[in-house]
């Protein structure tokens, strides 16, 4: 149950019945426990409109309030609304979430969400670049599909175009000289940069590599079986770095953009049929005058080449039309880089224009930042290259392990290298979620695995505290069934109260889907349960106080797990 939603339900029904019909209630958690837990403060924007006094309107609103959930209602200053609990009612609710396998998360009207995230280049080694669409958009799709929604995970990954170009005409080249090539990934990679590098500085070889890049696409068998080679062993590479990560895409996630190549000629056909298509320099572009260049003019969206070969804009255009036709897609989540804001939005627009996405179509891009150094440089090897994400995975394990040795050493080998594995994988993702999506961040190996502030080793090893209690008392939770929760105690009330906050959390998460809302939330819950460890003791109080306090404990075990499991983080027993 989503306790900020009825809130603002019930004063916005009080707030109609004297006159401010359609005025938001905006109740929010409040900020300092003499408030209350919650404060509503639209009193103050209704009372302008109706033109009276804000205070005079709270009174009449809280006189129309018909709520059992309250314990007392208080009008603050010139009008705002502090809203405090019955403590019989945060007890009810927590009963519900402790019997409910969802934690009392009601599930929403659903929508089909096709998720667009990772999306690596293949041929090449997944790169630190790609955690941040991988773990949040990975995230996003635990989350709505936890909340009732059907999703549709698509890793629409890079396994076309310009580049495979060159690698096939460089390959091709290579083996005209007698080279014996392979198609192992740390060949491949270094072949493509080879390539790149060719076909930035001898315009024979890029001419060359662009005639590559209309044969692949027009389906030339030599071509085509030299490129399944090294596709199969890219795909293979990112599944085993996705499995590392506990992410939940699949091989059969994976809808490339070849895959889309059949289409790209209805899409160009359609558009001409439209109308929409003009021909420049003998290319053939979309020209929409939302987007002017700084020369004043439209700026071309490319959908052919001049040489008949086809841009990323063409089969992400096909893939809107996909999305759309085939898979009745309500809704399109496009976790991409920030710098791609100019390419995703002439996308869209000239998706409506096409008719490929209709008012009902909600495709939004969902930008995210850049990873930075210490020194606010992009986070590079020494070289200049791009730090590969499996060389980060195994630094995080290896450091994770050197703590758990000094903090743990009874544990067994294999016990220490699973945790090891656990809060090292869960450190650089949770690193990743907590931070603002949209802002660049400093990857800080110190920070990240901490066992203090906002970090995951925090929050899993609050979890193995929690579990500890019972293993000490030899208690099972599922022993308590039957006990009564007795919320007496200010701290005690403090975390029921966050407890039951987590449904409004989730909400909040899915309105643009900022995973450090939720992370927020669970190291807010963890402070709000040490305080409480703290101030409570649990196993030496009298007995029905100890099952009471042994329910709110296993009860914020229970959230911190399923929070954390929506992330794509895991837990462990014991630390």
């Amino acid at each position: 149950m989503n306790i900020r939603k009825y809130l603002d339900a019930e004063i916005e029904k009080a707030l109609a019945s004297q006159g401010a019909s359609g005025c938001p209630a905006i109740t929010k958690q409040a900020q300092r426990v003499e408030f209350g837990q919650y404060q509503a403060n639209g009193v103050m924007g209704a009372a302008k409109k109706l033109k009276i006094k804000p205070h005079d309107l709270a009174r009449q609103v809280v006189d129309n309030l018909n709520l059992d959930c309250l314990q007392r209602v208080e009008i603050a200053g010139p009008g705002f609304i502090n809203l405090h609990l019955e403590p019989t009612f945060i007890a009810e609710r927590l009963r519900a979430m402790r019997s409910s396998e969802r934690l009392d998360v009601e599930r929403a009207e659903s929508k089909t969400v096709v998720i667009d995230y990772s999306a690596p280049n293949l041929a090449k080694e997944m790169h630190i670049g790609h955690l941040r669409s991988t773990s949040i958009g990975d995230a996003a799709a635990r989350l709505l599909e936890f909340l009732g929604h059907t999703v549709i995970r698509a890793n629409h990954v890079g396994d076309w175009g310009a580049q495979f170009g060159s690698l096939l005409a460089y390959m091709d080249q290579l083996a005209a000289q007698g080279e014996e090539l392979s198609t192992a990934l740390t060949d491949l990679e270094k072949f493509y940069m080879a390539a790149s590098a060719l076909f930035r500085n001898d315009e024979t070889f890029a001419k060359n590599a662009r005639e590559y890049v209309v044969r692949l696409q027009s389906g030339d068998p030599h071509c085509l079986a030299l490129w399944e080679q090294f596709i199969e062993e890219s795909i293979t590479h990112c599944q085993a770095v996705y499995d590392r990560l506990n992410i939940t895409l699949t091989r059969e996630d994976i809808k490339a953009e070849s895959s889309y190549n059949d289409d790209l000629p209805k899409v160009v056909n359609e558009l001409t049929d439209m109308s929409l298509l003009v021909e420049s320099d003998g290319a053939k572009c979309v020209f929409l005058d939302a987007f002017i260049g700084k020369d004043g003019n439209p700026l071309p969206a490319l959908v052919q080449k001049s040489d008949g070969g086809y841009p990323y804009l063409a089969s992400d255009l096909a893939a809107v039309r996909y999305r759309t036709r085939e898979l009745k897609a309500d809704q399109a989540l496009y976790f991409v880089d920030a710098r791609q804001k100019l390419h995703l939005s002439q996308l869209f627009a000239v998706s409506r224009e096409a008719g490929y996405l209709s008012a009902e179509n909600d495709f939004k891009h969902c930008p995210f930042g850049v990873i930075l150094k210490k020194d606010g440089k992009p986070f590079k090897t020494r070289d200049g290259a791009d730090v590969k994400l499996r060389d980060v995975i195994e630094e995080a394990v290896s450091r994770a392990r050197d703590l758990v040795n000094a903090k743990n050493p009874e544990l067994d080998d294999a016990a220490r290298g699973r945790v090891a594995e656990v809060v090292g994988v869960g450190a650089i993702k949770y690193a990743e979620l907590s931070k603002n999506r949209t802002t660049d961040y400093i990857f800080d190996w110190d920070t990240m695995l901490s066992f203090e502030g906002n970090t995951a080793p925090y929050l899993q090893y609050a979890y193995t505290r929690i579990r500890s209690i019972f293993r000490r008392a030899d208690i099972k939770p599922d022993t308590l069934h039957n006990s009564r929760l007795l919320l007496t105690e200010p701290l005690e009330l403090e975390l029921g109260v966050k407890l039951m906050q987590l449904p409004e959390t989730l909400e909040a998460v899915a309105e643009d889907f900022q995973a450090n809302i939720l992370c927020n939330y669970l190291f807010e819950l963890a402070g709000t349960f040490m305080s409480f460890y703290e101030a409570c003791p649990i196993l030496k109080a009298e007995e029905g106080v100890r099952d009471s306090r042994l329910l709110l404990s296993d009860l914020t075990a229970n959230t911190l797990k399923k929070g954390l499991d929506l992330l794509g983080i895991e837990v462990v027993e014991q630390m």
